[in-house]
């Protein structure tokens, strides 16, 4: 089945989705966070079919999410660490890992985030950084931005008669 291409889609949702939409590399970039960087490693973290994870780590060395390092030359081997914006994924991956654990754990959480001075379990929440406010439905909304097309300004127009009709205004 052929995957559908996001990239020129003008959402940045879409466009996001079309370079970690594909679950084995939400679970690769998960491993990255982690610290593991070689092929053997995530083969064995995810249980991985070798041919698929090839498929993988290659794509996302080409979406700029992953970095390829020859760390021998006898055979050749590869590691693969994050990009910045690898890197910048993990407040996503966080706010995965707090909406699983709150509605997808009911054993109980598996993994937790905890803050390296104190040691307590800390609660990862998006904030606006002009701010430092969390943001919520009821103060914050999407709107189209300046490279919006027609379509998305229409969209958002939508959206915000669909809030104005939820608030009874």
């Amino acid at each position: 089945m052929l995957k559908t291409n996001l990239s020129a889609m003008p959402c940045p949702i879409a466009r996001s989705l079309d370079r970690v939409g594909e679950w084995w590399s939400i679970m690769i970039l998960r491993e990255c966070f982690y610290g593991e960087t070689r092929f053997d490693g995530f083969k064995k973290s995810l249980g991985i079919a070798p041919n698929m994870l090839t498929r993988r780590l290659n794509d996302m060395v080409e979406s700029g999410l992953l970095e390829r390092r020859q760390y021998s030359d006898k055979p050749p081997r590869d590691e693969y660490v994050l990009t910045e914006v690898g890197r910048d994924f993990r407040p996503v991956m966080l706010a995965m890992l707090a909406w699983g654990n709150k509605h997808f754990a009911p054993e109980g959480k598996a993994i937790i985030l905890r803050d390296s001075v104190t040691g307590e379990e800390a609660d990862p929440v998006l904030t606006d950084a002009n701010t430092g406010l969390p943001i919520d439905l009821a103060r914050h909304f999407t709107a189209a931005g300046p490279a919006a097309t027609e379509s998305t300004h229409l969209r958002m127009q939508r959206a915000a008669e669909r809030r104005a009709a939820a608030k009874g205004e």
